[in-house]
């Protein structure tokens, strides 16, 4: 059998096979010890996993094909690089009279130093299940690494027909990857990552996942993308995002939220100049990226008073103050003004003049109070 196992026999071991041994892999499961598993890989890059592969050859026979694997004995032992360099042919033994059994292929690596059974070697073993009415595969022993289950069906022997390869062969190889290195889900997408920070791709799921400590995550909720449709149910951490029925929502720690993106704004607190008999005490407007502007400007009368008719008709208007460019209307608008005591109408063209037009019935502008001008508006 052209099996190299690295580093396991007492002396002689070649370079070819240190060539071939030299995997570079070994994905941890702590400190000291690996895990089991194949090299993933094909020729032509077609297959996810070709190494070590088994087909049906014959009735009662079926062919390994080469590959190279990690297989990881108790911890002090390490982990033994393995390196199938031809194919092997494996015979399974004719099926109970009465019974089916399940037999298990295993990749198994003897060393003395530590099992005390006289031998240095790395095999292919077929371990032989108990025929029942419902079979189980036998446990793996030690220091190996499962491969395949066959199903033997009652009576099978090369002169029934033998083992049925299409349905009774099930696939049980792992893979491993060198640390640090992506690990291609094969059969074990539900084992545990080994590290935060671990990645593995997961072909069924169709995305990278990232071990997080206690659980795989999907690599894109981890960075700070935006989880699908039907991806999460509860957040993994507070400004997470995700799509729910084309509305973006963001995990506030305890539930979903809709998500309301702030809005840029601009602020001024300069420009606005106080005309004839008014004096400027204070201007303010904030506007947004769209062009809403919100804006307070507040005059004190500085000349005589102004008296309002009783319909509340200012005779001549009162142009009270200009708006700085960049910050006027659109379009002429009508605006609110108040002192405290009565209150109006102002118009503020699209030039930045404020001008007061009516007021309150037999009211008057009085020198020294404060008038407020508030408005809102569209900018050009």
């Amino acid at each position: 059998m052209p099996l190299r196992p690295g580093w396991l026999l007492p002396s002689g071991q070649t370079r070819q096979t240190t060539r071939l041994t030299d995997l570079g892999a070994g994905t941890p499961v702590d400190p000291l010890v690996s895990r089991s598993g194949i090299l993933p890989g094909s020729a032509d890059g077609t297959y996810r996993v070709s190494g070590l592969s088994m087909t049906g050859s014959g009735p009662m026979t079926a062919t390994v094909h080469a590959g190279r694997a990690l297989v990881q004995g108790r911890p002090e032992q390490g982990a033994y690089p393995v390196a199938l360099d031809g194919d092997t042919v494996l015979t399974f033994g004719d099926g109970d009279p009465l019974n089916p059994r399940v037999d298990l292929v295993v990749l198994r690596v003897y060393d003395d130093e530590f099992d005390s059974l006289t031998r240095h070697e790395a095999v292919l073993e077929v371990l032989v299940g108990q025929p029942s009415a419902t079979p189980s595969a036998p446990p793996a022993p030690a220091a190996s690494l499962p491969l395949f289950t066959v199903r033997v069906k009652a009576g099978a022997s090369a002169g029934t027909g033998g083992i049925e390869w299409a349905k009774d062969l099930t696939d049980l190889r792992t893979t491993i990857a060198s640390v640090g290195g992506i690990l291609p889900v094969y059969n074990n997408a539900g084992v545990p990552g080994s590290y935060p920070g671990q990645y593995q791709d997961n072909d069924t799921a169709h995305h990278l996942q990232r071990w997080s400590g206690t659980g795989w995550v999907a690599y894109p909720r981890e960075i700070g993308g935006v989880a699908p449709q039907g991806a999460l149910t509860v957040g993994s951490y507070a400004g997470q995002y995700r799509e729910h029925n084309g509305v973006l929502q963001r995990w506030n720690g305890t539930t979903w939220a809709t998500y309301h993106p702030p809005v840029e704004t601009e602020t001024v607190t300069a420009g606005a100049v106080a005309l004839a008999n008014w004096s400027l005490v204070s201007y303010e407007a904030r506007r947004t990226r769209g062009g809403l502007c919100t804006m307070s400007v507040i005059v004190t009368r500085s000349g005589t008073q102004v008296d309002a008719s009783s319909a509340g008709n200012i005779v001549n208007d009162e142009p009270l103050c200009t708006l700085p460019s960049g910050w006027r209307p659109a379009l002429a608008m009508e605006a609110s003004a108040a002192d405290g005591y009565g209150s109006g109408s102002a118009v503020i063209t699209t030039g930045g003049t404020v001008t007061l037009r009516t007021w309150s019935s037999s009211g008057a502008l009085v020198p020294g109070r404060n008038v407020r001008v508030s408005a809102t508006y569209i900018l050009p």
